[in-house]
Parts: C-alpha cells; structure tokens; sequence
C-alpha cells in the first residue's frame, strides 16, 4: 500500500498537547480549528499524511497542509490568517461616543434611543449603530423590573424560611400558602381560529368576561401536593375557612408551618383567635416585596401559563372546584 513520503514527525509539549485537547472539545470552538487541532494530534508519532487523511476523511494535501503550518508556527498556525478587505471606516473614537451616548444621554422627545435616532444623531447608518449596539450588548428597547425589599428583618426571615425547605421539623408539614385572587373567566367574542402551517393561532382582541373568582392554595414544600379551594372573594372569613380545610385534610399527629406574605388578611384578629385554638399551627412571613420565596408563587406562574392566559373559560365554576389531597 502507497503511503506517500516519509514525513517530519511531529513532536507536542505538553501545553501544545492540552491546547489542542481543549480545541477538540470545547463547543464554542469553531469546526475549522477543531479539525485542525485533530490533524495535529494524529500527525504525532510519524503517521503518513494517507494514514490521517483517511482516519478524519479529509484529502491528503489538507493534512499536509496544517503539518507544515503547525511546524512553521506552532500553534499560531493553526488560526485564520486576517482576511482582505475594504479598511475600516469607523473609528473606535465614534465607536465611543455611540456608546457613551446610549448610556449616558436621552434623545429629544423621547425616553430611549432608537437605531434610527442614534443613527441620525451620530451620522452612521443604522446598521452600523445596531452592530456597535450588538457588540456591546446593548439593547436601549428593553426595560426590566425589579424590587427591593426594605423589610428590617429581611435576612432572619430568609434563612427562617430556607431552613424549613432544606431542613424541615420532625413530624411536621411545611405549606406555602397564598390566594390567587381576580381570576377572570374570559371567553373571547368570537371562536378562536386553531394554529394551521403558515398560520399561528388567532384570537380576537376583544372578550367577554364571566366573572371573577379566587383561588385559595396550600402547596407541600416536600412532595408537591396541593390542598386547593376556589372562593367568591379574599377576605379574612375566606382565609379561616381555607385554614378549617387545611386542618381538616392534614393528620392530626403533624405540626403544621404556614409560608405566607404580608397580607392583611392573614393578620386580623379573627385568625389570630382561630391560631391561638389551633396550637399545632405555626406560621412564618416572608419578607415584605420577595412574594418570590414562596413557592407556591411558582405554581400560580405555571397555572396563570399553562391554562389562564390563552385559555376560554365561560364559568368560574365546575372543574376549578376540585380538590387535591395533600398527604
């Protein structure tokens, strides 16, 4: 069999050897250089460009080709050569002062800056500001939302609550507690229109509504389970009534500690008598503004997902009623 010409080993040091390990199995690397670093590896101990070329299934002159430029210029051969083409016509002064601009400075008449505004402030074109933009991470379109909490207590009440989820009490149950209140049962005024290829599903903008109702929930920390009751309205009376269920569906032999928010409903007299007959309860508030600690916040995010909003509901009765049973 034909092998072509003896050829130059190759010999690696080991920071060679683990650079080109690295290349081969690092995602972000691009296909070319991948490729390379493994014509390289398998060029070691004297094998024949025929022999590496049928291995990876390449042509021979490509494996003879990265032998040389790894053996002229080591690693540094490996890369793309900087390609021909048009100079840059932008400088990276004007490349700071776009972004200086986008970060420091409003546009007149407005609250953010625009591709189109940038563009005309700067005197680039618009795609040129947006790859400045992109390059950068820039992105003056978007606006998010956060809170602080200025609870004075916000850290005891943290590490209260995290403790019960990491290291719950013996024979006790832990149960995020919280309602779910103006929950409209909408109907669109006209039928939705399903999803077809080419066509996404389509709803009219206009609805009508069949009223509101409120959905109580007590979700275990530990299994997942729900004790849930749907009501007219949140008040106090509600809550005491939801506490009645709770007690009633959770063994009589466990402690029971009830994660809450703030809400003045959970506050009044009426259920600190209904505790104080009730000793096995104990309950345990979040933090003022961090609802987000509360897990059974996560289950209303799922359900306001999975079946509210896009939903078609012409009562709030019916299957909202049912119940599940929390062990």
């Amino acid at each position: 069999m034909r092998r072509g010409p003896q050829v130059e080993s190759i010999t690696l040091t080991t920071e060679e050897s683990n650079r080109l390990l690295e290349w081969t199995r690092r995602h972000k690397t691009s296909q070319a250089l991948a490729l390379r670093a493994r014509i390289v590896l398998a060029c070691q101990q004297g094998r024949f460009d025929g022999e590496v070329a049928r291995e990876l299934r390449v042509t021979r002159g490509t494996v003879g080709k990265w032998r040389r430029r790894f053996q002229s210029a080591r690693l540094e051969g490996l890369l793309d050569e900087p390609r021909p083409g048009a100079p840059r016509t932008i400088s990276d002064t004007l490349v700071e002062q776009v972004i200086a601009k986008t970060l420091h400075e409003k546009p007149r008449a407005a609250t953010q800056w625009s591709s189109r505004a940038m563009a005309k402030s700067s005197g680039l074109s618009q795609s040129a500001v947006v790859r400045i933009w992109h390059a950068f991470g820039l992105q003056p379109h978007r606006t998010e939302t956060f809170k602080l909490s200025t609870d004075p207590l916000f850290i005891e009440k943290v590490r209260d609550i995290v403790g019960l989820y990491l290291n719950p009490p013996d024979k006790a149950l832990v149960l995020c507690v919280d309602e779910k209140s103006q929950i409209r049962a909408l109907d669109r005024s006209q039928p939705v229109l399903p999803m077809r290829p080419g066509h996404v599903e389509r709803r009219t903008h206009d609805y009508t509504r069949h009223g509101t109702t409120t959905l109580f929930a007590a979700l275990n920390a530990k299994s997942g389970k729900l004790i849930t009751e749907v009501r007219r309205r949140q008040r106090a009376r509600e809550f005491r009534k939801f506490l009645d269920t709770i007690h009633a569906r959770v063994p009589a032999t466990l402690e029971v500690h009830l994660i809450l928010d703030n809400s003045s409903t959970h506050k009044t007299p009426a259920i600190h008598r209904w505790l104080t007959r009730h000793p096995r309860f104990h309950l345990h508030f979040t933090p003022t503004s961090s609802s987000w600690i509360n897990l059974v916040e996560r289950w209303f995010a799922a359900l306001t997902e999975k079946q509210l909003r896009r939903g078609v509901h012409r009562s709030t009765g019916v299957a909202g009623r049912r119940r599940a049973r929390c062990d």
